[in-house]
């Protein structure tokens, strides 16, 4: 963002000082001239959101724990400043209604860093399909390779089996700070030799921090809410999805009341409705199936994932099934998107021996422009490529022009930003009310109007997070 001209940093809060060296060694501050040591650093968001007005703060970008987006967020907006925050949204459903309120009694402008957003492929393939080249889309499938963090039962146990903590300290760590709204407890610093914790991108046996809090309940989304913002996007865009009505965990591997699991499948239907890009057109209510899981044997790889027989034309056009994308079939055709983000996105009409690139196919070349690309997002112009080098910064960008007033309004958003509220809202409930699924056994029946699980108080229960003394927002 500074890069781009547009802002000026102002003030960095991050509760583990040692964040201020890593940023005073970065090479693109370097060369941007940014002199660190003089920019005001806090621990503790609390005591930046008090100083927001003197600093003359204007947009904030939060990257913190899961837990703590909706705190910093939601205090932002009540004071007119503008919000980029990184997925997932908020951790909670009670969140994600106070941020949808805050936001709009505000009028401010807020964009979810769900960065494949703003890509030329995602945007192009979202097209296509709302144009209705699939006919009635009813079955979706959803997949990661995720999580690349320790969750499950050894996570449970470890957590267990140290109530007083194990000793250790971080002497550059507000603790308080960063726990914020959760419930008070011990830190623990890393994972004994005995832990089978799960490492494949060598984030190290941190407990919780850095970066390993995503599996815990209270702290992150695991791995649904940390990827679906992703891979669910072009889905969610391309089918209009909206209101979310059941979820079931139909598949769970070492369940249990602190962590995520290691491996689950859950099922969710979407309500049928009312296309608002072709008028007249009624979509049929949609299946759509989220599954999340690793390969012990091969990091980074996929060990839960739809099988070949779910989708054979995948696996004759490409060989198999890749470990992290979506799925999309029709009456009238198929979609493949086969990264995270949309970047390389394939479509397979009846009559198609194979699948063909998005911007290839013949009648995906027919269907028309209708919403504009992001500049600065094109991975490789005009063509569909899992190489995403700078994309990102289109998302960035389009938040700090929108602003300024500047860049489309899009059709489908009523806003300058292609991730606002009036998408990241209804997307991120289905994602939350999923998350419950794989908390709360059984079939959970969700009405939006009310904001509450039908008949079930263990899920209800968890509608609401835990908020502590002093850090209420």
């Amino acid at each position: 963002m500074v890069k781009s001209g547009l802002a000026e940093l102002v003030a960095i809060c991050d509760a583990d000082s040692d964040v201020m060296g890593t940023i005073a060694q970065n090479d693109e501050f370097k060369a941007l001239g940014v002199d660190i040591s003089k920019i005001p650093f806090y621990s503790d968001y609390r005591k930046l959101l008090d100083d927001a007005k003197k600093l003359d703060i204007q947009a904030m970008t939060i990257s913190t724990p899961d837990h703590v987006h909706a705190p910093v967020a939601i205090g932002a907006m009540k004071q007119g400043i503008h919000v980029y925050v990184q997925k997932p949204l908020v951790r909670t459903l009670w969140e994600l209604d106070y941020f949808n309120k805050t936001a709009r009694e505000n009028g401010v402008i807020t964009q979810m860093g769900n960065q494949g957003s703003s890509l030329d492929s995602m945007r192009r393939c979202t097209e296509v399909i709302q144009s209705g080249i699939l006919g009635d889309v009813t079955e979706v499938h959803v997949w990661t390779n995720r999580p690349v963090w320790p969750q499950g039962k050894a996570v449970c146990d470890w957590v267990k089996s140290h109530p007083n903590g194990d000793g250790t300290t971080r002497k550059t760590l507000n603790w308080d700070a960063w726990l914020a709204t959760a419930q008070n407890r011990p830190f623990l610093g890393e994972y004994g030799k005995d832990v089978k914790a799960y490492d494949p991108w060598k984030l190290g046996r941190n407990v919780y921090h850095r970066f390993t809090w995503r599996g815990f309940f209270d702290f992150g989304a695991g791995a649904f809410g940390d990827m679906a913002c992703h891979t669910m996007n072009l889905a969610f865009r391309g089918l209009e999805l909206g209101t979310v009505t059941d979820a079931e965990c139909v598949k769970i591997e070492e369940k249990n009341d602190i962590a995520y699991p290691t491996k689950s499948v859950v099922r969710m239907t979407y309500a049928a409705r009312d296309s608002k890009v072709r008028k007249g057109a009624k979509l049929p209510a949609v299946t759509l199936f989220w599954y999340d899981g690793f390969d012990e044997k091969n990091p980074g790889k996929s060990g839960n994932k739809p099988t070949a027989s779910v989708m054979p034309n995948v696996v004759s056009s490409f060989g198999a099934v890749p470990d992290t994308g979506c799925y999309i079939r029709g009456t009238k055709g198929e979609v493949l998107m086969q990264d995270d983000y949309g970047a390389k996105c394939a479509l397979k009409l009846g009559a198609d021996k194979k699948f063909v690139d998005i911007f290839d196919h013949e009648a995906a070349k027919a269907v028309a422009r209708t919403i504009p690309y992001c500049a600065g997002s094109s991975a490789v112009a005009g063509k569909s490529t899992v190489e995403m080098k700078g994309f990102a910064e289109g998302h960035y960008l389009e938040f700090l022009r929108a602003i300024r007033g500047e860049g489309e309004v899009y059709a489908q958003t009523h806003s300058r930003c292609f991730a606002d509220i009036e998408y990241s809202i209804p997307q991120m409930e289905g994602i939350l009310v999923g998350c419950i699924a794989q908390r709360v056994p059984g079939k959970l029946a969700w009405n939006c109007k009310t904001q509450k699980f039908l008949g079930n108080d263990a899920a209800n229960a968890l509608v609401k997070p835990y908020i502590r003394e002093g850090w209420g927002f």
